[in-house]
């Protein structure tokens, strides 16, 4: 079947524990809507805490999962995503492999007999986010998994690979392999900027990635702090856009498109030294639900459509589709089918 395993994945899988937060709350553990942080020793006690919430929701998660997860409920072709992480043996771990099986993912999970499962704190306050992620187990993946040859059966197999940038604070080695694969076997290699702390504190490790990148992901605040590390002097997020598709690639195959979300704001386009913009469809403020997993979804609807070999419009039309669905529900998670046409 053409597409069986056509999309892999690879990345931190993380059990989100989702709830509904204050500002006391938030101003206790130093945290910022709108971000995503490693967590420190100060935030580890914040986990009990909110799973000791009335309003506590567990959700397999991780940036990657999500996408992937999403990217398989848009198609509705069974076998066609396949997923790459560590987890730890626990009922966590447990709860993560039902999960991702019952929303169709090929998952080849590394099992670490003595670390638990990633957890993510999602706090959720007036339908913003913040995310901080206790990586512990997922921090554990090595490239020596990868090298099995069960597991790298799915990269030979594979035609798409998405890996969010969390995973450069992971296994930049892993991330190198299959980006020398792909550019090698003219297949489309995929990462997201993911998070400010990745363009400032993982540069090296982002930049030593960037020219296999054939699609770059991100959002607004993402492109203006890659902007600000490298010195650009510009916080214009089209123009951004436009630089970071115009870096310097290691393969000629395919031209570099950056594609940056801006929120309730357009989609910015950027390929062959020109910039689309994509209005996105906008939700009463009543029905946003959280912006959870937005990012996450809209990258996994745009791949959908880019494994159908559809063009760009329709690929960033089914971006907007799953982000709003997702905002309008707790987590990233799906009804039962898409009702996209």
């Amino acid at each position: 079947m053409a597409f069986e395993g056509i999309l892999l994945g690879m990345g931190n899988p993380l059990l989100d524990i989702s709830a509904v937060v204050d500002e006391e709350f938030l101003s206790k553990y130093d945290i910022k809507l709108n971000n995503a942080i490693l967590a420190e020793d100060k935030h580890l006690p914040m986990y009990d805490e909110m799973a000791s919430k009335s309003n506590v929701e567990y959700i397999a998660g991780g940036a990657t999962q999500n996408s992937i997860k999403v990217a398989q409920w848009m198609l509705q072709i069974p076998g066609a995503t396949s997923y790459i992480g560590c987890i730890g043996k626990d009922k966590f771990g447990e709860e993560m492999k039902k999960n991702s099986k019952q929303a169709g993912l090929n998952v080849h999970y590394l099992e670490d007999e003595s670390t638990p499962t990633g957890t993510c704190a999602v706090c959720v306050g007036g339908g913003e986010r913040s995310l901080v992620a206790n990586l512990s187990a997922a921090n554990c993946y090595k490239a020596d998994h990868l090298k099995k040859p069960e597991n790298w059966a799915l990269v030979e197999k594979a035609k798409y690979y998405y890996i969010a940038g969390f995973f450069l604070t992971v296994s930049p080695e892993s991330i190198q392999l299959v980006a020398e694969h792909a550019a090698v076997n003219n297949k489309v290699f995929m990462m997201n900027l993911s998070a400010p702390f990745i363009c400032e504190f993982f540069r090296d490790a982002q930049e030593k990635a960037l020219p296999y990148m054939d699609y770059v992901f991100g959002n607004e605040t993402e492109a203006r702090t890659f902007s600000k590390v490298h010195g650009w002097q510009t916080d214009n997020v089209e123009e951004i856009a436009l630089k970071i598709s115009q870096w310097p690639k290691a393969s000629g195959t395919h031209k570099r498109i950056t594609v940056i979300t801006q929120g309730a704001d357009p989609v910015v386009v950027a390929e062959d030294g020109k910039v689309k913009l994509f209005p996105v469809i906008l939700l009463p403020k009543e029905k946003l639900v959280d912006t959870n997993g937005a990012g996450d979804a809209f990258v996994g609807g745009f791949l959908s459509q880019l494994i159908l070999e559809k063009p760009i419009e329709d690929c960033v039309r089914a971006g907007c589709y799953a982000a709003n669905v997702v905002i309008q529900r707790s987590g990233c998670t799906c009804p039962e089918k898409p009702d996209f046409n």
